[in-house]
């Protein structure tokens, strides 16, 4: 992952991006008790078992495939926290050696208002609740989206992800990557960039101060989960990417994976349902692109 040779452009190559596995909040939503109601997730297990068959047998194979938050449903200091961890990873644990795997905090990973002690927990579990890599002349940065959501527990670890993402923009712009990607949980809107503020957005001013960060260190697209729905829009040249849960669906969306591109140009993305990815992998219009020499 973090060799020197992954700074250089070497061509198109794309990543599956998948979010909330979420185990337990099935059966929790279906009983209409989200705190305690999630005490089975065998039809998690059975889905995410299918996103990991449907990656592995992808050819040619993804650089990562990378899990936007809310791996489990049991929050911090919750009964079924410990067992849910446990089969995710037991699940995971089968995905082809030669995809690394990139994990992204959300809410019922670290808490709603997180602080020191269940970031740390996290970070045993999980690893770094933010960091950055390279692959292929493309730099990528995982945020902890929390941290923007409600830091009033451990403000100074806001304060340091603050300071350690200007830095990491400095370096962006120094080795003049190809493109700038990012990887929350909790999108910075769903369709509009001047939305109201809810549960599945970053308030308003905080939104506001990402965004224009963003857009000026030329970042091209924010992917994420958390709204168990497909969504995303556009702030001047920024996509915001929102994708639906791997586990339950609170719209209409099938179970999936987004296949995601990259070009020398552009940025190119597709939600697959997991049955169509499994059975059909991906489309011929995306793997001519992985095709192009530059």
């Amino acid at each position: 992952f973090y060799l020197d040779d992954e700074y250089q452009w070497k061509g198109p190559f794309y990543f599956i991006q998948g979010a909330d596995p979420q185990f337990g909040l099935m059966k929790a939503w279906a009983v209409g008790d989200t705190n305690n109601g999630d005490d089975e997730w065998g039809e998690e297990i059975k889905l995410a078992e299918q996103a990991v068959q449907a990656i592995n047998k992808l050819n040619p194979k993804p650089k990562f495939f990378v899990l936007c938050g809310d791996l489990i449903h049991g929050m911090p200091g919750t009964q079924w926290r410990k067992d849910q961890e446990q089969d995710l990873k037991n699940v995971l644990k089968n995905t082809d050696q030669d995809i690394p795997l990139v994990f992204v905090s959300g809410n019922h990973d670290i808490g709603n208002t997180p602080t020191r002690e269940t970031i740390d927990n996290y970070c045993k579990n999980w690893g770094d609740d933010y960091f950055s890599f390279w692959v292929g002349g493309v730099f990528f940065l995982v945020l902890n989206s929390q941290l923007y959501f409600d830091s009033s527990k451990c403000p100074e670890l806001k304060q340091a992800q603050d300071v350690w993402l200007n830095e990491q923009l400095a370096v962006a712009e120094k080795h003049k990557c190809k493109h700038i990607i990012v990887f929350q949980h909790i999108p910075l809107f769903l369709r509009k960039p001047d939305e109201d503020h809810d549960y599945f957005n970053l308030e308003k001013s905080v939104r506001q101060e990402i965004m224009e960060k963003f857009h000026k260190a030329g970042i091209k697209a924010v992917f994420s989960g958390h709204y168990h729905r497909n969504a995303g829009g556009f702030y001047k040249g920024l996509e915001m990417v929102v994708s639906s849960a791997i586990g339950c669906q609170l719209g209409e969306d099938p179970h999936g994976l987004r296949v995601v591109v990259v070009t020398d140009e552009k940025i190119v993305h597709r939600y697959y349902s997991l049955n169509e990815l499994s059975s059909q992998g991906i489309e011929k219009e995306l793997l001519d692109m992985l095709a192009k020499q530059n």
